[in-house]
């Protein structure tokens, strides 16, 4: 009858049985076979520091807790993982194993999951696998760095064609060019370790949300498993993903800073230009035209950084709007999603410290080029104020004409003392006091750089301070990521021996 209600007991009877099959072959194998190739290890050292931890609180009975580091052991052992495919008797790789515990311990086989959750492990198994690339990609950064800084100082005196708005502005050397590459570099690698840190706070203890009853200790569990320390509050390690978004924002910039520096490399190698020569080891000829030189790694370098960065993007972008508590947004398909991103990076963190040092500057097209387009007329500006007085405005008016001249009369700058001389009259109503050697030292591309000696300038004298400056950071990165890989080997070997330690008792 029309406004009648339906009473719970009045609903239709349930006659479905978990798990769906479409949801069964779309979400839950997927995730299984990705425990076995990206958790189960996690898992596996979660379990045991767990065990200990339980012990050592007396949550356990050391009697109890060699039984169960006994079971642990046997399936580690006996069971093929690889072998497994998912069939739906159990919902996930978690409750497998716990079954598998009570196949061996009866009721005792759910004593280990006293005092933790599925929320704790999960994300504390994604930081686990997030640190390990992580720390992986900032090595592959720190090697890039060493090798940026030993071509910069083998390039220290190689002059180049600097370019603003694609157009030819004024003489560098090859070796301050790297050395800007190499700040950037050494300001993302910080970035980088910054978000690993973060990543490294265990949620172990967190639970569901609240912590436990129990006399647990988080502090144990974190040293066991070789994290810094804990994520202090229990609400947010299961519904914070910031070291998600984190650490994926900070694997982004270099991707997108490394690939303004590889389109750099495109238009340096570009036959018009002309000014990188890339060596034969990296070209690839084309199928057809016998002429041409196709410097590919450029290329795979510019899209594989992209790639990175929009697997960056989407990870991140996953996250958004999404609400503050444990949800699958964050977890398993996505954390496996995001992994491409750290390989794609590798591949161009690694190819293009292989790139950059094989390459070498056309010193013979540096020059045309800084004749042909007067990319020394800043200086001789600079000098007219210093040696004749004049305001930087006139002395910029008097270069401007000079330069308008040797162009239109398509002579190199070095050999318009009469232009200049021409100019400087028409500007400024007088002589200059230059005469035409001083006038071919202001514009000559040597003299241009060494007169730039300030801090952070391509002078020799300036490079080398600096160049001290950058080994002294990566010095520092490399340091700090040892210790850091120590300490989590330290931890795994006290585990293991704190593991070890209950199965002798268990014999």
């Amino acid at each position: 009858m029309s406004g009648e209600t339906v009473t719970a007991s009045e609903a239709p009877t349930d006659t479905t049985t978990f798990p769906d099959p479409t949801y069964r072959d779309t979400v839950l194998a997927p995730l299984f076979e990705g425990v076995k190739t990206h958790f189960a290890d996690h898992m596996d050292a979660i379990n045991r520091a767990h065990l200990v931890m339980l012990v050592e609180t007396g949550i356990l009975s050391r009697q109890d807790g060699a039984a169960i580091a006994r079971a642990l052991a046997d399936i580690e052992v006996n069971v093929d993982r690889q072998a497994l495919e998912y069939t739906g008797e159990h919902e996930d790789w978690f409750f497998l194993v716990e079954a598998k515990l009570r196949e061996r311990l009866g009721d005792l086989g759910g004593a280990l999951h006293t005092a933790r959750s599925r929320n704790d492990m999960d994300h504390t198994m994604f930081k686990m696998a997030l640190r390990a690339r992580a720390e992986d990609a900032l090595r592959r950064m720190n090697v890039l760095a060493q090798a940026l800084l030993e071509k910069a100082k083998s390039e220290r005196d190689t002059l180049i064609v600097a370019y603003t708005h694609g157009q030819p502005a004024q003489p560098s050397t090859f070796g301050h060019y790297l050395s800007a590459v190499l700040e950037v570099l050494l300001a993302d690698a910080k970035r980088l370790e910054a978000a690993i840190l973060h990543v490294d706070h265990s949620p172990m203890g967190a639970a569901a949300i609240t912590t436990s009853g129990f006399p647990i200790d988080r502090e144990r569990m974190a040293e066991l498993l070789g994290f810094d320390g804990v994520r202090v509050n229990a609400y947010g390690c299961i519904a914070g993903v910031d070291y998600v978004t984190g650490l994926y924002s900070a694997l982004k910039l270099p991707m997108i800073h490394l690939g303004r520096v590889v389109q750099d490399m495109a238009f340096w190698s570009a036959f018009e230009v002309g000014q990188l020569h890339v060596p034969r080891s990296l070209v690839q000829i084309s199928s057809i035209m016998p002429q041409k030189r196709n410097p590919v790694p450029i290329e795979h370098m510019r899209h594989l950084a992209s790639v990175a960065a929009g697997r960056c993007d989407a990870v991140v972008n996953t996250m958004h709007n999404t609400p503050f508590t444990d949800m699958n947004d964050s977890e398993g398909e996505v954390q496996q999603a995001g992994y491409g991103a750290f390989d794609h990076a590798g591949r161009v963190l690694d190819l293009l410290t292989a790139f950059l040092p094989a390459c070498s500057i056309n010193a013979e097209r540096v020059a045309r080029t800084t004749d042909a387009a007067c990319i020394t007329i800043t200086e001789l500006a600079d000098t007219l104020v210093r040696e004749d007085g004049l305001s930087f405005r006139q002395a910029h008016d008097v270069a401007a004409e000079t330069a308008r001249a040797v162009i239109a009369a398509d002579q190199p700058l070095g050999g318009g003392f009469k232009a200049f001389s021409q100019a400087f009259e028409a500007c400024i109503g007088k002589t200059s006091s230059l005469d035409e050697a001083a006038f071919k030292e202001a514009v000559d591309a040597r003299s241009f750089v060494s007169r730039r000696d300030r801090t952070g300038g391509p002078a020799p004298a300036a490079l080398d301070a600096a160049f001290d400056i950058y080994q002294s950071k990566i010095n520092a990165l490399r340091d700090d990521l040892e210790a850091r890989v120590t300490r989590r080997s330290r931890a795994s070997a006290s585990l293991s021996t704190a593991f070890e330690a209950l199965l002798k008792d268990a014999q």
